[in-house]
C-alpha cells in the first residue's frame, strides 16, 4: 500500500516529473550547443575566417554569457526558475536560428546569432542549476551530477545528429533550424513540470522570509567566492580536457587523428559515467571525502597523460583525468545552493566565476604551449586541481544546513518513503 506524504510534502509523482522536466533542460541546453559546435566548420569554410577572425567572432559567445551570468540572480527572483529557463531557452533559440538564416549574408548575422546564444546560455544554465539543486533536496540525495551526465548526453546526441547532418548534406540552415525548432518545443514543455521555488521542503515549520539582499550581496560572501575559485579549478580542467586531449594526443604521442579521437571520446565517456554513479558515492560518503579523492584522481590523470612512456598509459590517463574531474562543478552548484532562499544569486556568481575557465582556459593553453608543448602545458591541469583540493572544505555546508549529499540515504526512513518511486 502506497505511503501517504506527509502534510508539506510533495507527491512523489510531482517529484518525479520534475525531475524529469530538469533533465530536458540539462539535455536541451547540450543539443542546442553541439547542434552549433557541429556546424561550425562549414559557417567557417562559407565565410571564409581564418583562426584569428573565426576566434574573434566566437567571442559573441562569451560576451553574451559574461554579461547574463552576472544578470541571471536578480532574473531568477523576479521570474523564477521555470520561466527563466523557458524564456532564455526561446532566446537562444532565436539566436540559432538568427546563425541559421544569416551566415549565408554574412559575418555580421553570425555574431548577434552568437550573442543572442550566449545570451540565453548563461541565464539559462543557472537557472537550470538552481532548480536541479531544489530537486535535490526534495529526493534528500545526490542528483545534480547526473543531471549534469544529461547536458553531457544532449551534446553527444547533437553531435552525432550533426554529424548524419553533414553526411546527408543538410543544408547548415535547415539543420540548425530544425534544432531551435525541437529546443522551444522541447524546453519549455519540460519546465511545465518545474517545482515552484519556495514549494515546502518537509512538514516542518516554515522558515521565515529572508532579508532583502541587494543584487550584488553573494559577491561579498568568502565561502560564495571560494566555492567559485574551487568551480573555477575544476572547470578549466574539465575545459582543457574538452578542448585540448585530442590534439595534445597526435601531437605528443605520434598517433593518428582517429587515436586523438578516441581519447577525447575517452575522456567524456569516463567523465559522464562519473557523473552518472557519482551520487553514490556522495550520498555515501558526503561531498569533501568524495572530491578531495577526486581532485588526486585528476591529478594522477593529468600527469600520466603529460608523461606517460608509451600511448596506452595515456589513455589510462584520460579516464582518471575524466573521472577526477566529473563531479567538481555540478556539486560546487549544488553548495551554492545549499539554501534555497539565496541559490539564485550564490548560483550565478558561482558560474560566472567557474565559466571564465572555460572562457581563458583555451587560449592560456594555447600561449603555454607556444613556450612548451601542448602536451606539457597540460601540467596547468594538474596545479589547479591542486588548488581545488585544498579548498574543497568549501562545499561543506554552512552551519544548521543539512546537504542531501551528506546524510546517508537511509536517513531519514520516512522521508526516503515519501519520495521512492
Amino acid at each position: 500500500m502506497p505511503s501517504t506524504p506527509a502534510p508539506g510534502a510533495l507527491p512523489p509523482a510531482r517529484i518525479r516529473g520534475a525531475v524529469r522536466g530538469t533533465y530536458i533542460a540539462f539535455a536541451g541546453c547540450g543539443l542546442a550547443f553541439s547542434s552549433w559546435a557541429s556546424r561550425l566548420p562549414q559557417v567557417r569554410d562559407h565565410l571564409h575566417l581564418s583562426p584569428a577572425r573565426l576566434g574573434l567572432v566566437l567571442l559573441a559567445i562569451a560576451a553574451g554569457s559574461l554579461i547574463a551570468l552576472p544578470l541571471a540572480g536578480p532574473l531568477i527572483h523576479r521570474a523564477g526558475t521555470r520561466n527563466t529557463v523557458a524564456c532564455m531557452s526561446l532566446l537562444l533559440c532565436v539566436g540559432l536560428s538568427t546563425v541559421a538564416v544569416g551566415y549565408p549574408h554574412g559575418t555580421l548575422p553570425v555574431v548577434v546569432g552568437l550573442f543572442l546564444l550566449g545570451l540565453g546560455t548563461g541565464a539559462w544554465d543557472v537557472a537550470m542549476n538552481v532548480h536541479g539543486a531544489l530537486v535535490e533536496k526534495h529526493l534528500g540525495r545526490s542528483i545534480m551530477s547526473r543531471f549534469h551526465a544529461g547536458y553531457s548526453l544532449g551534446t553527444v546526441a547533437g553531435a552525432l545528429i550533426g554529424a548524419g547532418m553533414v553526411a546527408l548534406h543538410v543544408p547548415v540552415t535547415v539543420h540548425l533550424v530544425l534544432a531551435a525548432a525541437v529546443i522551444a518545443l522541447a524546453v519549455p514543455w519540460g519546465t511545465r513540470s518545474f517545482l515552484r521555488d519556495d514549494a515546502p521542503l518537509d512538514d516542518g515549520p516554515d522558515e521565515p522570509a529572508p532579508a532583502p539582499r541587494g543584487p550584488l550581496a553573494a559577491w561579498r560572501e568568502p565561502r560564495t567566492l571560494l566555492i567559485g575559485v574551487f568551480v573555477l579549478a575544476f572547470a578549466f580542467a574539465e575545459g582543457t580536457g574538452n578542448d585540448w586531449i585530442g590534439i595534445a594526443t597526435i601531437d605528443g604521442y605520434g598517433t593518428s587523428a582517429l587515436v586523438g579521437t578516441l581519447s577525447f571520446a575517452t575522456f567524456l565517456a569516463t567523465m559522464t559515467l562519473g557523473r552518472w554513479f557519482g551520487p553514490m558515492l556522495l550520498d555515501r560518503h558526503g561531498r569533501v571525502p568524495v572530491l578531495r579523492v577526486l581532485a588526486a584522481f585528476g591529478i594522477a590523470g593529468a600527469l600520466l597523460f603529460v608523461f606517460a612512456p608509451a600511448t596506452p598509459l595515456a589513455f589510462l590517463g584520460t579516464v582518471l583525468w575524466g573521472l577526477g574531474v566529473s563531479l567538481g562543478f555540478p556539486v560546487g552548484m549544488s553548495a551554492g545552493a545549499d539554501e534555497p532562499r539565496y541559490a539564485a544569486g550564490r548560483v550565478s556568481v558561482i558560474a560566472s566565476i567557474g565559466y571564465c575557465a572555460f572562457l581563458a582556459g583555451p587560449p592560456s593553453i594555447g600561449l603555454l604551449a607556444d613556450h612548451l608543448t601542448t602536451l606539457r602545458a597540460l601540467t596547468s591541469v594538474a596545479v589547479l586541481l591542486g588548488v581545488a583540493a585544498l579548498i574543497t572544505s568549501a562545499v561543506t555546508p554552512p552551519r544548521g544546513v543539512v546537504a542531501s549529499s551528506t546524510v546517508p540515504r537511509q536517513e531519514p526512513a520516512d522521508h526516503d518513503s515519501r519520495t521512492a518511486s
